[in-house]
């Protein structure tokens, strides 16, 4: 009989299934997905064959301790705050004589692959890379993209904003460009075949939304001594922008005084768009882990949520500019586009989910590609 092989599964959240059902699909494959709450956990395990569901917590390292030495491989799908400085655990990771495989979903994963095969094929033709652009965006499909923020979530509200709240670096002609994280979204452009550089995609519109909501405070993660139940959302925007009352006009006048948006259709666009989002309401709300980005988030959860058959829409594409040997130059472009299926998996969740399915088995298989310990990431043909 074929050896059994256990699977801890860190996460249960949108890409978790269709990675938990390729997984399953073998049948020395036994799955124990793990979720702070239990019942999420048993709903989830309930879908598939040989998946057992488990309450843990991540942040209690001697209960993930315990789960990850009873377990022969463990694939983490939590939020990358809870991840580690990957690439400085290497010589631990040598040294322990396993196999650490990253950056296995679309983007970091696939978008990696397809950037090494062209580059590959390339060499191999005398070419030379002079320039490489690759952009990726998970997006609500064009006739669902109904909402003042042009984004539904497909995948962990908190991780889709806070993506867009991270800094920059990239190279330029040579030079390195740094940009700082509270300025990354006020540096967006229109993307169709201009230049750019490694980014994400949006619809127009999202980046000066997120880049406000920041600039007022909203995206703050501090716990708030304030921030208590049956404060109402008026409140809150009260609070975060000094203003002298709560009413709508109050704090649309002081907004207007605390941020500069960058000209008047702009901020009645923003601002009609934040009462959308219900951020002057009386309404009480409903507060997450005492800061003001989770409360948000799930405020963001529940009206940006993908509706009865909606889809979403994964968008990849990279941008080879080429010089041969000749001193021909051309460019070279791949597209990923790929429509979720709103009678079963989103498309974030397939091209997540199933990549680091499919990344999992060939590493459980012993593939020689991923048989050398330590850190690996898909940077290489062979893998």
């Amino acid at each position: 009989m074929p050896e059994e092989k256990r699977i801890l599964v860190l996460g249960s959240g949108m890409v978790a299934p269709p990675c938990i059902e390729y997984l399953t699909r073998s049948p020395q494959n036994e799955v124990t997905v793990a979720c702070r709450t239990l019942s999420t956990a048993q709903t989830l395990a309930s879908e598939f064959p040989r998946t057992q569901p488990l309450s843990l917590d991540v942040a209690s390292a001697a209960d993930l301790d315990t789960q990850v030495a009873a377990h022969g491989l463990v694939i983490s799908l939590v939020s990358y705050t809870h991840h580690a400085a990957m690439r400085a655990l290497d010589d631990a990771v040598k040294e322990a004589g396993i196999t650490v495989l990253n950056e296995v979903g679309v983007d970091p994963g696939i978008d990696h692959m397809y950037a090494i095969k062209t580059i590959g094929e390339v060499h191999e033709k005398g070419g030379k890379v002079k320039e490489f652009y690759s952009y990726c965006g998970g997006l609500p499909a064009p006739e669902c993209a109904d909402n003042p923020l042009g984004f539904k979530f497909s995948w962990s509200p908190r991780g889709a904003i806070l993506s867009q709240c991270n800094s920059a670096s990239f190279l330029h002609h040579g030079k390195q460009v740094d940009i700082p994280a509270t300025e990354l979204m006020s540096v967006a452009k229109p993307y169709y075949v201009m230049d750019g550089y490694s980014g994400s995609l949006r619809y127009k519109g999202n980046p000066e939304f997120i880049q406000a909501l920041a600039g007022i405070g909203w995206l703050d993660q501090e716990e708030k001594s304030w921030l208590k139940p049956e404060i109402t959302w008026a409140q809150i925007q009260q609070r975060l922008v000094n203003a002298p009352a709560s009413d709508e006009s109050s704090l649309v006048a002081r907004i207007k005084e605390v941020y500069r948006f960058p000209n008047v259709p702009e901020s009645e666009r923003i601002i009609s768009g934040m009462r959308w989002l219900g951020l002057f309401s009386t309404e009480p709300a409903s507060i997450k882990d005492g800061n003001i980005l989770d409360t948000l988030c799930h405020q963001l959860a529940k009206l940006l949520s993908f509706k009865p058959g909606e889809r979403d829409l994964v968008m990849l594409q990279h941008k080879f500019v080429v010089e041969w040997r000749d001193g021909k130059k051309d460019t070279i472009t791949s597209t990923l586009e790929l429509l979720g299926n709103p009678e079963r998996y989103s498309a974030m969740a397939v091209s997540v989910g199933v990549t680091c399915g499919v990344a999992t088995q060939l590493l459980l298989d012993g593939h020689p590609a991923l048989r050398t310990p330590g850190i690996l990431a898909p940077y290489k043909k062979e893998i």
